[in-house]
């Protein structure tokens, strides 16, 4: 599904861009001088995009800067909701494991992201973890959160991570590697008063 979503996402963006230059280059020959088909709607120095009555022509009207600001509103939001969907890295809805015999194998990405938060959350000094699995199905990478007690010992509870909880999920899925950002917080407890 993502490699589908990202050969979209190239699609339209290439096409998008094929039109913005292909119209950005023909206003700019017209600027410049240079002879447009005949049909081209603007074809000297002196033509501008909207003239004088264009421009005045709706907005005495009173539905014509509540469309337009409606209008305007609502590309900003696709557009940002286009920018925050491809900035969001994609997790894993399963990963191909080879099972040795040549055929190979897949596990949900769900099930691999559970037992890695729960192996590591089982670390001494870790009060939970969470998992994530991003990348390749036949290149995962991990993102692990592990939120720390206060008397934990960061280095210890990532070298136990490393050896443990990632070892164990390479190891069998038969991955070479399993890189993985871990990334560390500190439980944050409320004061209580001692009297």
């Amino acid at each position: 599904m993502s490699g589908m979503r990202s050969t979209v996402n190239r699609v339209l963006l290439a096409l998008a861009g094929l039109v913005l230059i292909a119209v950005g280059g023909a206003v700019l020959a017209v600027g410049l001088g240079a002879s447009v088909p005949s049909w081209w709607p603007w074809d000297g120095k002196g033509d501008v995009l909207l003239s004088a009555a264009d421009r005045g022509r709706w907005r005495d009207e009173g539905w014509w800067w509540p469309t337009v600001i409606a209008v305007l509103a609502v590309l900003v939001v696709l557009a940002l909701w286009w920018l925050l969907a491809q900035l969001r890295r994609g997790r894993l809805a399963e990963v191909l494991v080879d099972s040795g015999d040549g055929e190979g194998a897949q596990v949900r990405g769900r099930a691999l992201e559970g037992v890695l938060a729960d192996e590591a959350g089982q670390v001494s000094g870790v009060a939970r973890a969470q998992a994530a699995l991003t990348g390749r199905r036949t290149a995962p990478q991990a993102r692990i959160r592990l939120l720390m007690e206060p008397h934990a010992a960061p280095e210890q509870a990532l070298n136990a991570v490393a050896d443990g909880a990632l070892a164990h999920a390479r190891e069998s899925a038969g991955l070479d590697e399993l890189p993985a950002e871990v990334r560390l917080r500190a439980v944050k407890h409320r004061a209580e008063r001692v009297s």
